[in-house]
């Protein structure tokens, strides 16, 4: 674990990656990074976010269940939802 900042991914940062300008083939140092950093604790993403990967059905689905799926943060516990209640008060 790092003591500086962590950073939490969007879907965006997966999906624009794998299906354009960084492809698994193209860029495999790009994922590398990312498993590398999530390991060090420097980034994660959350269960939404994987959910929301579920539904391409395709090489970023099976990246995600098979590599990075540690790193993905529930998002059901009771402080994350307190967290959101007063973020949207």
């Amino acid at each position: 674990m790092t003591d500086g900042p962590v950073y939490v991914l969007d879907g965006d940062v997966f999906m624009t990656a794998a299906r354009s300008y960084y492809a698994f083939d193209v860029a495999p140092a790009f994922w590398d990074g990312l498993v590398r950093e999530a390991s060090n604790g420097r980034l994660l993403s959350i269960d939404r976010v994987k959910e929301e990967i579920q539904r391409g059905k395709d090489e970023l689905l099976k990246w995600a269940n098979n590599t990075f799926h540690p790193w993905f943060a529930a998002t059901a516990e009771e402080d994350v939802i307190g967290a959101y209640r007063e973020i949207i008060n």
